[in-house]
This record gives structure tokens, sequence and C-alpha cells, in this order.
């Protein structure tokens, strides 16, 4: 796989060469993450509605499978669910092989979850939880779905950050907050790293028709940090939610990157309000990239499996 690329990381970079379209909305099979509510649900809900076969995956069973009720009871498309707790590395090894045995193939893999928490919380793992929800998981389900989205090329892999990268910092010297802990700025730099995860995906897959960008979905009005909020949440938020989008105009840029013919071959991107913006100087730092991918690999166990010969 490609390690890199020539030239300026702002122009676009082509998926490939030409080949097969993508299959029309109606044929097409997402999986959406965190979707038992809020943006995830929305999004669902939108591509449901256009035909595609929609697969949500939900920490809780019951709100997970109501979602799923209300999904194809307004879009009347296929909806599969699935139960995942994306905090534990083995919950999300167990949700890959019951995706890759029950879909055939993936059109567009939409890294939807996500969560805040204003005190710092260990995962199974013994990783901090912001850390191992937000860029872990996604880094972990992406690498062991991309035989699959490989096959079903053109493909696409959407990743929703937030324009809280802006602000983030990858601490490679305290990435799990043991030192000093902020909710606000691992917050910051989980959502940076789903950028650089993106963007260095991009580049690894050049030339396989797998795309891979990332978004800012906008401030939502949905119950986002509502287990361990901060301050700003308890008392400030309230006072604006009149000002926030809908969950469905915060879902208006994930579909258009899981759906829009123009965008087949565009990769390497961050959008917001449907359109390719310029994200943060530190995202378009190569060397942090790819730090950041070998270290997350040896954090989920990629590396050693390699190692290994691709044993368990």
């Amino acid at each position: 796989m490609s390690r890199g690329l020539d030239g300026d990381d702002r122009t676009e970079i082509e998926a490939g060469a030409a080949g097969p379209k993508s299959p029309p909305p109606q044929s097409r099979t997402v999986l959406i993450t965190g979707a038992s509510g809020g943006i995830g649900k929305a999004t669902a809900l939108g591509l449901a509605s256009s035909g595609a076969h929609v697969a949500i995956v939900g920490r809780d069973r019951q709100r997970t499978e109501a979602a799923a009720r209300d999904i194809r009871a307004a879009g009347g498309a296929k909806v599969d669910a699935f139960i995942a707790d994306l905090s534990a590395q083995a919950e999300v090894r167990r949700l890959a092989a019951e995706v890759l045995q029950r879909l055939p193939r993936i059109d567009v893999l939409i890294n939807n979850v996500g969560g805040f928490w204003q005190t710092r919380h260990v995962t199974a793992d013994g990783l901090e939880r912001t850390f191992a929800v937000n860029h872990l998981a996604p880094f972990l389900l992406t690498n062991l779905l991309l035989d699959r989205l490989r096959s079903s090329a053109p493909a696409r892999v959407v990743t929703v950050s937030s324009n809280a990268h802006r602000t983030g910092r990858i601490d490679f010297d305290d990435l799990q907050g043991e030192r000093a802990y902020s909710g606000s700025r691992a917050y910051d730099q989980s959502k940076l790293a789903n950028v650089l995860f993106a963007f260095e995906l991009a580049r690894r897959l050049q030339g396989t028709r797998v795309t891979s960008n990332a978004l800012h979905p906008g401030v939502v009005r949905t119950s986002f940090g509502a287990e361990d909020p901060a301050a700003v949440q308890r008392f400030i938020v309230p006072l604006l939610t009149s000002f926030m989008k809908s969950p469905a105009q915060g879902a208006s840029t994930s579909m258009h990157l899981a759906r829009a013919p123009e965008l087949e071959q565009v990769t390497g991107g961050f959008f917001a309000n449907r359109k390719r913006v310029r994200s943060s100087k530190r995202s378009e730092d190569r060397a942090d990239a790819e730090r950041l991918w070998r270290v997350s690999a040896e954090l989920v166990g990629l590396e050693r499996r390699a190692r290994d010969g691709g044993r368990r």
C-alpha cells in the first residue's frame, strides 16, 4: 500500500484509474456506527429513504433495534442492526466478523461513533475512553473491513470529525491523558486524530477506488456528551439549542459524502456544509499522520498480528 503521495496535500487525490461506477443508491450497502440516535440515526434515515440498504451499529440493544424499526418504517428499505460497545477492542473485532458474515458488500462505511467525557474513564483494554471510542474504534474497524471495501469498490469511507480538530494536538507522550486529563483536550485530540486517520487512509488506499474523507457535521442538537457532561454542556448549551442544527441537518454532509456521484473519486478531503474546506495545518502533517497510524496499529494489535503472519 502507498505510504504517501507527491505534490500538494491541498489538491484532490484521485482514487484510482477509471473502473466500475458506484451502484445506484437503491443497491448500495451503507454501514453506519453510532446510529441508534442523533446524527447517525438521521444519516441512516436519509440514506434509507433513497433506497440504500442500511446497516446500523449501536451500543444499546433496545435503542438500536428501535432505531432500526423507525428507519424501516420511514424508508421502507432493508435495515440491519448490529450491537457492539466500540470502547472494547474485542467488541470491535466481533462486530467486524459479524459484518463480514452478514454483509456480502460494503459500499460505504460511515465512522460516526463518538463521545465526550468530562472525567477520565478507562476501557476494558486499559485505554482512555475518548481516544479509544473516537479514534481507535474507527481505526480498527476500518482496517478489519478494508478487504470487503476493496472488493466492493468503488467504495467510500466517511469519518465524522469536528471543527474541534482545529484546536487539537496529538500528545504522543501522553495519548491516554494519564499525566493530565481534560475532557475538552481529549476530545479535540481525538477529532484531530480522525482527520489525520482519514487523510493517511486516503494516501494508503491510492489506486484502490476506495476513498476516504472526513467532515464537520456542525453543532447539532443531540444528547452528545450527556453521560458525563462538562459545565458548558449543562448550563450554556441548553440556552443555545435554538441556534443549533437539527440531527437531520447535521447528517447532511455525511449523506452527501456517502452518495454524491461527483465525489466518487474525491479522497483525502475535509468537508463542512456539503463543501470541501481547508482543515487545520496540524491535520496536514504527514509525519504525525504516519506516526499516529503506527502507534494506533500497535495499540489495537494490528502490528502484532502482521508480525505473526496474520494470526488472531
